[in-house]
């Protein structure tokens, strides 16, 4: 078999070696034929395509949650509906659904956002509830609502609930509201 010259494109660089020489120690140049090509120690380079990808997927994913985050703690102050058309007719419709109809989803359509606490609305009308099956046919009325202070958004608004029962006791209860202002008026505190 006969080798390609040497210093050829497909031949060996190294010195030319005798048929059945061995190859000596200075000999073991990785091109040297009866050695396996040149095998490199480093780590070949991992690719960072998918690393920059999923870091990026979760920035974004990041971003969108915070400002869904965002949207909904501005969104969930905003008042929903319309509000009444003047303080005395928000107290008024207030106090119609807490005390005669009895109904927390319709007392909280009429309270402020800031002010929307279902849990208190509920314990409110339970204790009306109460009253009413501990005591002989008891009937909630109240004085006209009346706006004491206005001052652009914000009013303050006095009433006197009274309760009569059927065995002629009576008892009075003097409310102060606080009513604000934001695509009508809303109730936003009971004193």
């Amino acid at each position: 078999m006969t080798q390609p010259p040497a210093g050829s494109p497909t031949g060996p660089t190294g010195p030319p070696t005798q048929p059945g020489a061995s190859a000596g120690p200075g000999d073991q140049s990785p091109s040297a034929p009866g050695y396996p090509p040149y095998q490199s120690n480093s780590v070949p380079a991992r690719r960072r395509g998918p690393l920059t990808a999923s870091l990026a997927l979760a920035v974004v994913l990041l971003l969108c949650a915070g400002g869904g985050v965002a949207a909904f703690l501005t969104l969930r102050n905003a008042e929903s509906g319309e509000g009444a058309a003047d303080p005395s007719v928000a107290v008024d419709n207030f106090l119609t659904a807490v005390y005669q109809e009895r109904d927390v989803a319709k007392a909280a359509r009429m309270v402020c956002s800031a002010a929307r606490d279902q849990a208190q609305i509920r314990t409110k009308v339970t204790e009306i509830e109460t009253y009413v099956s501990t005591h002989q046919n008891p009937r909630f009325r109240w004085d006209t609502p009346t706006v004491d202070n206005e001052t652009g958004d914000r009013a303050t608004v006095t009433t006197t609930v009274t309760v009569t029962t059927a065995d002629e006791k009576i008892a009075d209860q003097n409310l102060r509201f606080t009513v604000i202002r934001r695509s009508g008026w809303w109730v936003c505190e009971v004193s």
